[in-house]
């Protein structure tokens, strides 16, 4: 008897679709709440004011202001020079001071360099303060206190600052490799002298990137800052705004623009080499 024998080719897989991923409606639902609380909020009677009529009854109006801040009055640039030096010294002095207070907080206000509760909590809380207040706030405060002029807009860019270094490189050291510092107290080191060996070599590099970074924000806020008194070019910007001379408050925003794009290219170059 003889075997029929079949020729079979070979078996071809057939595709399985994997199954689909589960809690993909989370991500809707969460886009859903969104559009559902920003139409709250500009939802009339309920959320803001946004009348979005008046930019088509206004719009010659804007269009006039616009075309004032294309053409700046390069014969006022000589006027400007004085207060835009005075905003880069307010900007460095600042930067500098904040810079020498940021560091030892921001080893006490981190969990890997300070086991202390307390002590971190107390850092922590005051910070969240400083944080909570707006500069230009500080400003207005500081001006009344001690008058008009660069010395309250300096102490209002030195609190912005630690507020923000701190938070930043806390989370920073808090974040990195514990294995050195763990390494420094089972040799027997204090924390202080581990913190001063290991952990302040560790965090310099996104340190001083912080301070280049607030550094730029120094220049803008100062420029702000004088609107209330605080020094610096907001003085000036404020007395253009006042007789509307759009043209040599363009002239202002120009060399604004111009130090934060070299200050940029500054910072840039440092932060290759640092990092």
């Amino acid at each position: 008897m003889t075997a029929d024998v079949r020729a079979t080719g070979p078996r071809v897989a057939r595709a399985v679709l994997p199954p689909r991923p589960a809690g993909r409606w989370k991500a809707a639902a969460g886009w859903a709440a969104v559009l559902a609380i920003t139409a709250l909020t500009l939802a009339p009677g309920i959320g803001v004011e946004v009348d979005l009529g008046a930019l088509v009854r206004n719009w010659q109006n804007g269009a006039d202001k616009v075309l004032a801040l294309l053409q700046p009055d390069w014969s006022f640039f000589p006027r400007t020079v004085a207060p835009l030096l005075e905003t880069l010294q307010m900007a460095v002095i600042a930067t500098a001071v904040s810079g020498v207070l940021a560091l030892p907080l921001s080893l006490w206000a981190a969990r890997t360099t300070d086991p202390n509760r307390v002590l971190r909590g107390s850092v922590r809380a005051v910070l969240n303060v400083v944080r909570a207040v707006p500069d230009l706030l500080y400003a207005s405060v500081l001006v009344a206190m001690v008058g008009v002029g660069a010395l309250p807009g300096i102490l209002a860019l030195v609190l912005f600052d630690v507020g923000i270094v701190v938070k930043l490189v806390s989370e920073q050291i808090e974040a990195s490799d514990t294995g050195a510092l763990e390494a420094g107290l089972a040799a027997g080191g204090t924390q202080t002298q581990v913190n001063r060996a290991v952990a302040v070599p560790d965090l310099l590099p996104g340190f001083v990137t912080q301070l280049l970074y607030v550094l730029e924000l120094n220049v803008r806020a100062s420029s702000v800052l004088g609107l209330v008194g605080a020094g610096g070019m907001g003085l000036l910007i404020d007395a253009v705004r006042s007789f509307y001379r759009y043209d040599q408050l363009s002239l202002i925003i120009l060399e604004i623009l111009v130090v934060v794009l070299v200050l940029e290219a500054v910072s840039s170059a440092a932060r290759r080499r640092l990092v």
